[in-house]
């Protein structure tokens, strides 16, 4: 017997995926054979191993450790490819053998203590969804659980997640379940397959295996390499993560590519760095990088020197089927005792196994080796083993005999044979794709006679016609199968019948085989009842109905079974039409309110329907969607009026036809409605809280008599109306009373018939209940000219509610009664001059205040007036402040207002220093009370004395004003150095020519070094015109300048010394005489208090007081004790001691306590008043105040 092929570890043999099949025990397309020890066929490459806790799935072990784990195994050059077909023909179907998958599944199912809900398989169409739910109770949890979803028995799905595959997990907090899902998008034909769900927590593990079916799957596949046909698909592109099975699945032509030299990955995974192994798995292919790692990582510690081995197996040994295998350690001790085991069994001596012993080498040979001793051996020497691997390869079946085409009847019986290369070899037959399961209850049954396989199906229908195929592990056939059916005669068909309604119906028909058939009713099965029977005799069929109903009618078939022909005929049932009016009463009318929608149902009945007409007029009434309309049904007939009015009130005509006969019936319709509202009332009488109010009634009553009117009113701001009868008002008049006088308000009406309430009225015009006011007082006479009379009085002293429209002005002269109206319109002033009277006449005169409710009773004078004017003496009223002379400063604006009196009015002449006024310069404007004058910017030549002259006939009146507008002055005349000695200067000047038309106050004398002519003041506000300037620097030349002042400030320019003043060093030297400094410091003290003002709001006012102290006292202004700063109302000014703050247009918000505070280091003073501020209301004030003309200001002090 050949050696044995020994395998080395250096050759990478990648897990062979488990394309799973679409039902549990279908073998799927793959080019894959079944094995013929069904009992003993492998899932995933690995033996199932004989106790519970060795099993393994996909190469690992649920129960053991990380280190036990199987990783790929590794095969010799040029035969990695010759194990990877055996494991593909003989693993593809992806399920273990019958009898140990069952016990695997059935311990699976006891140990089950994570999953409430496993996933089921399931079927999809190619391009649909399908998601599958495995749920976890968390109740005794403490965290989430691991899962992991597999296709096949190695492939994580964790890594193909994507567009076609989505992995989700939820948690249900009140049920206390974990839902995991996996979704497949967009199915392929590739998808199809067996897939394992895992989930693991601490030290509990559960798993479930579960099937997907996706239809139109393709044929077989051609023996492909697996390392490239599980590449991961698009990686880094757009169809990443999409599950790429198609290597293994899809049915593809494989081109011959050229043979590349074997890699040694596991040499290269043995000498490469940790950081180059995800390179090197990249770069050939490799998926399961961890698994082969932890296998490196057990090899590495097998290669460890071993105390009980010189030499251990090697990693994987292959053999055909049928052939012998040799396994060969050596000891380093030869007296240590040796084991075998397979999968965790001890092999004991056979003749199937067979133990040698040559000096240290331990040897056992394995004959005719069969596909159950592909699994896992390892051998034991003392405390130490090494294990390898085992793979057997089958050769493939072929087919010799191909399937052939095949033709029968139904319910012939039919065998489909074919032949294959070995007796009794595992085949699977197919019909359109899916595998035939032969069993006790099925018409399918497989006979095989050597090499001979037979299906042999028992009673033949269509439903067998398909593509019959069968697959061996190397090859396959497939044959049509087409089962029709034997031609049918029809003997007799089926008539179509009219019967009057209680009538019996007969259907009956005759074909040429005796059959069944069935009955159909409108495409529903018909049963049999005590009205309804159905005969069957030989070839004859009856369907017999007695009494027969509207519901009998319909279209009756009679199909035979197992052919498609049928036999149709159509039931008619007739019954004569009639109309039943029994709701409607004797007279057959129908009332109905304008505005309602009408459908007035009138049952019918007739067989077939009757076709039903309405008309009105002899004009039929048209179905469709008009406001009138007819609507038919096959038991009623409806007439639609959708708004009734009152013009479709009448008599509605009803025909009913049909085959069967006629009917006839009329119908009165009346239409009532509310009645329409009312003309707006009309308020005839108003009072102070009544008025009367009329209307006429509605045009149209609504077809039933007016029962009566209610009435509503509301104020004229307000949306709220308020009824004011609740029992029906009979007449067309009504008195509102209880109502507010001054408050204007509307009413309306309602009309009232049985039918209901119409639409309120047009609201009326709005009034008040008002009262006239009481009679005007204090009626005197306030002037009297030759042609002119006026009158002033008093407002009444009751107006009321509806308040004061104004006044009416008559007079009538003496000894007539016809009173005339001096005003045309209402006046509001309570003063009225009347015009247009003739000269000494007498006239009586009368007021009356009027408003809306009217005029009041007249307020007469006591006695007639003569129409004559009165001569009253001139006089000027000089105000205060103008009775001495009048100061302003060139630029500033001259305002002057002088009062006065005289009647007829005066004759004014102002004059300035005896000289008319040049109206130019100065503006004068006169009215009857004052006269103003008025000088925009003032100017020095505006100064003088201003005389104005008031004149009525021969009386005259005299006043004068002094003006006097001031400016600057100007420089000194001269100024002269009189004397230098020592450091002394004696100066003199005489005073300036121009003195600003005012007294110069004081000069201010300065001094300059000829060098740098920097000038400093040396004195200030001094009042002489000689001075002497001391302390001058011994050696410097000094010039001199002198400004004049006066109460305008300093002059524009100073008057300098012509000549300058030396002060020597040599010369007599003077010895200043010693004084005792005197103490001019001064603690502040006002000199002039602050009194209590009044002032008028928007005029200007004004507080001044006087202060003195040394040094210089800080002035604070303060209001209600808060500081006043920066406030733009108020400007504050201090000169020469006198402290002024003035208040621009005050306001009464402006009024309180007033302080001025002065502070300097001697100590601090304050004063304070009181500032209140009067609002004047066009020359009216409260008794006992004085009172103000206006545009003029008054400030009155306490």
């Amino acid at each position: 017997m050949p050696e044995p092929t020994k395998k080395e570890e250096n050759e990478v043999l990648a897990p062979a995926p488990a394309p799973t099949p679409e039902e549990p025990n279908k073998e799927k397309e793959a080019g894959t054979a079944p094995a013929k020890e069904p009992n003993k066929e492998k899932e995933a490459g690995t033996a199932p191993a004989k106790e519970p806790n060795k099993e393994k799935e996909a190469g690992t072990s649920p129960g053991k450790d990380e280190e036990d784990a199987s990783p790929p195994v590794a095969l010799p050059p040029g035969l990695g490819s010759r194990a990877l077909e055996r494991k593909d023909s003989e693993w593809s179907i992806g399920e273990s053998p019958a009898g140990e998958e069952q016990d695997k599944q059935n311990a699976n199912s006891q140990l089950s203590t994570l999953f409430v809900e496993k996933p089921q398989g399931g079927s999809v169409k190619v391009g649909e969804n399908i998601t599958f739910i495995a749920k976890v109770k968390a109740e005794d949890l403490l965290r989430k659980p691991t899962i992991k979803w597999f296709k096949g028995k190695w492939m994580d799905l964790a890594s193909k997640a994507g567009k076609h595959l989505q992995l989700k997990e939820t948690f249900e907090r009140h049920s206390r379940v974990y839902t995991f899902e996996m979704q497949i998008i967009k199915a392929k034909e590739n998808y199809a397959g067996n897939y394992r769900c895992e989930v693991t927590y601490k030290d509990k593990f559960d798993s479930c295996s579960f099937d997907l079916e996706v239809h139109e799957s393709t044929g077989t596949t051609p023996n492909i390499d697996i390392r490239s046909a599980f590449k991961r698909s698009g990686e880094g592109q757009e169809d990443a993560g999409e599950l790429d099975f198609s290597g293994l699945l899809k049915r593809r032509e494989v081109k011959q590519q050229e043979e590349q030299p074997e890699v040694d990955v596991w040499e290269l995974l043995k000498n490469a760095k940790p950081s180059e192994y995800e390179k090197i798995a990249f770069q050939y292919g490799i998926t399961d990088l961890r698994g082969m790692l932890k296998r490196l990582k057990r090899m590495r510690r097998v290669e460890k020197k071993s105390a009980a081995f010189a030499r251990i197996l090697d990693p994987a040994y292959q053999v055909d089927k049928g052939g012998r295998v040799r396994f060969v350690v050596e000891l380093a001790d030869p007296k240590l005792e040796v084991k075998w085991y397979k999968n965790g069994q001890e092999i004991r001596p056979s003749t199937k196994y067979i133990f040698e012993h040559k000096g240290c080498e331990r040897i056992m040979f394995i004959n005719n080796c069969v596909l159950t001793d592909d699994s896992e051996y390892y051998v034991t020497a003392g405390d130490e083993k090494c294990s390898t691997e085992l793979f057997v390869r089958e050769p493939p079946v072929m087919v010799t005999k191909q399937l052939e085409d095949t033709k029968a009847y139904c319910g012939e019986r039919v065998e489909l044979e074919c032949e294959v290369s070995e007796d009794d070899a595992n085949v699977k037959w197919f019909k359109n794709g899916e595998e035939i399961i032969p069993g006790p209850k099925s018409r399918y049954h497989i006979r095989v006679e050597g090499k001979k396989h037979i299906l042999v199906i028992e009673g033949a229908t269509k439903a067998d016609t398909a593509e019959y195929s069968v697959m061996t592990t190397g090859g396959q056939s497939s044959a049509k199968l087409s089962v029709d059916l034997k031609p049918l005669k029809i003997l007799t068909p089926l008539t179509d019948q009219t019967v009057n309604l209680g009538k019996e119906i007969c259907l009956k028909c005759e074909v040429s085989e005796n059959i069944t058939g069935k009955w159909t009713k409108n495409g529903l099965p018909v049963q049999e009842s005590d009205r309804l029977k159905i005969v069957h005799k030989g070839r004859i069929h009856k369907l017999v109905i007695a009494n027969a109903l509207v519901e009998d009618e319909g279209d009756y078939v009679f199909t035979p079974d197992a052919y498609s022909v049928t036999l149709p005929a159509k039931v008619h049932v007739i019954d004569p039409p009639k109309i039943n009016l029994d709701g409607l009463g004797d007279d057959n009318t129908v009332t109905v309110i304008a505005g309602n929608k009408l459908r007035l149902e009138i049952p019918i009945s007739g067989e077939p329907p009757p076709k039903a007409i309405w008309s009105r007029a002899d004009k039929a009434i048209m179905e469709g969607s008009g406001r009138i309309r007819a609507e038919n049904y096959p038991d009623s007939t409806t007439l639609v009026i959708d708004i009734a009015e009152k013009d479709d009130s009448g008599v509605y005509h009803i025909n009913l036809k049909n085959e069967a006969g006629e009917a006839h019936a009329s119908i009165k319709i009346k239409v009532v409605d509310i009645p329409d509202p009312p003309v707006a009332p009309n308020v005839t009488d108003v009072g102070d809280d009544w008025c009367v109010m009329t209307w006429e009634p509605p045009v149209y009553d609504g077809g039933s008599p007016i029962l009566g009117y209610f009435i509503e009113r509301k104020k004229k701001q307000s949306s709220r109306w308020m009824r004011l009868n609740f029992d029906l008002c009979k007449e067309t008049i009504f008195e509102p009373k209880k109502m507010i006088e001054g408050v204007a308000y509307e009413v309306r009406i309602f009309a009232v018939n049985a039918v209901g309430i119409s639409k309120p009225s047009m609201p009326s015009k709005p009034f008040v209940p008002l009262a006239v006011t009481s009679p005007p007082t204090l009626l005197t006479v306030d002037s009297v000219t030759d042609t002119t009379v006026t009158m002033k009085w008093r407002p009444p002293d009751q107006i009321g509610a509806a308040g004061l429209d104004g006044y009416v002005l008559e007079y009538c002269f003496e000894g007539t009664d016809d009173w005339i109206v001096a005003n045309t319109e209402l006046i509001e002033k309570t003063k009225f001059t009347i015009t247009g009277l003739p000269t000494d006449s007498r006239i009586f005169v009368r007021v009356k205040a009027v408003n809306a409710a009217g005029a009041s009773e007249p307020k007469y004078y006591s006695q007639p007036i003569l129409v004559k004017e009165i001569i009253e003496a001139p006089k000027i009223r000089i105000p205060r402040h103008l009775k001495q002379t009048y100061i302003r400063r060139v630029g500033e604006a001259i305002n002057l207002v002088i009062p006065f009196q005289g009647k007829p009015r005066p004759e004014l002449i102002w004059t300035k220093d005896g000289a008319p006024i040049d109206k130019n310069q100065i503006n004068i404007r006169n009215s009857e009370t004052d006269t103003i004058v008025f000088i925009r910017k003032a100017e020095r030549s505006h100064s003088g004395k201003y005389d104005l002259q008031v004149k009525v006939e021969k009386f005259v009146e005299t006043a004068s004003i002094d003006i006097r507008v001031i400016d600057r002055p100007g420089p000194p005349q001269l100024v002269k150095i009189e004397d230098v000695w020592g450091e002394n200067v004696a100066l003199s000047w005489t005073p300036p020519r121009d003195d600003g038309n005012t007294a110069i106050t004081g000069y201010t004398i300065q001094k300059a070094d000829k060098k740098s002519m920097e000038w400093f003041t040396v004195i200030e506000h001094y009042h002489r015109t000689s001075a002497t300037i001391t302390e001058l620097v011994i050696g410097n030349e000094y010039y001199f300048r002198v400004f004049a002042e006066n109460m305008c400030g300093l002059s524009e320019d100073a008057t300098m010394t012509k000549e300058s003043a030396v002060i020597a060093k040599d010369g007599k030297i003077y010895k200043n005489p010693v004084y005792e400094d005197f103490d001019f410091t001064e603690a502040p003290m006002f000199t002039q208090p602050l009194v209590n003002t009044y002032a008028v709001a928007g005029y200007n006012a004004t507080l001044n007081c006087s202060v003195r102290g040394n040094p210089k006292p800080k002035i604070t202004w303060m209001k209600n004790k808060v500081a006043i700063k920066d406030d733009p109302r108020y400007r504050m000014f201090s000169n020469q001691g006198v402290c002024t703050l003035e208040i621009r247009k005050p306001s009464p918000y402006d009024g309180g306590t007033y302080c001025c505070q002065a502070v300097n280091d001697l100590g601090t003073v304050e004063i304070e008043c009181k500032l209140e501020v009067k609002v004047i209301y066009q020359g009216v004030n409260s008794p006992g105040q004085p009172v103000f003309l206006e545009g003029q200001q008054q400030v009155l002090q306490l």
